[in-house]
């Protein structure tokens, strides 16, 4: 869960344990969240609570990781990165993807398949290059 939280953060997955310290706090409020919800879950699989966790404080604090560091995902909208990491790496379903992010199975698999053909189209952005042209600002909100 450590990596799909690094993978959100957009911070690099190198070694040093510094690099992923944005990751670690989102991570560690989640599980926080959901280990105080523990008595409540009646059922419910721990690990996809802290999953919907992760991915509502993600969503919410999105702009937060928004610097530029020339990764893959970077090009990515916030929105959109989020649900190709709860898709293609966490292999989330897509109607539990969209009931998670509050939104119709259609369009989880419109932004996915955006995400997918931006990624395997556009060039690598370099650190402190503007957004790829033509891609919707607004697609994050």
């Amino acid at each position: 869960m450590l990596h799909a939280a690094t993978l959100l953060t957009g911070e690099p997955t190198g070694n040093a344990q510094d690099d992923t310290e944005a990751a670690q706090a989102l991570l560690t409020v989640a599980l926080a969240r959901t280990y105080a919800r523990w008595d409540r879950l009646r059922g419910e699989d721990p690990y996809d609570r802290t999953r919907q966790e992760l991915a509502a404080l993600y969503a919410h604090r999105a702009r937060r990781y928004r610097r530029p560091r020339g990764g893959l995902l970077d090009r990515l909208t916030p929105r959109e990165r989020l649900v190709l990491v709860l898709r293609l790496y966490e292999g989330v379903a897509e109607e539990q993807t969209a009931a998670t992010l509050g939104l119709p199975v259609e369009r989880v698999r419109a932004i996915c398949t955006r995400a997918v053909t931006l990624m395997r189209t556009a060039p690598p952005r370099a650190p402190g290059a503007p957004p790829v042209a033509g891609h919707p600002a607004g697609a994050a909100r």
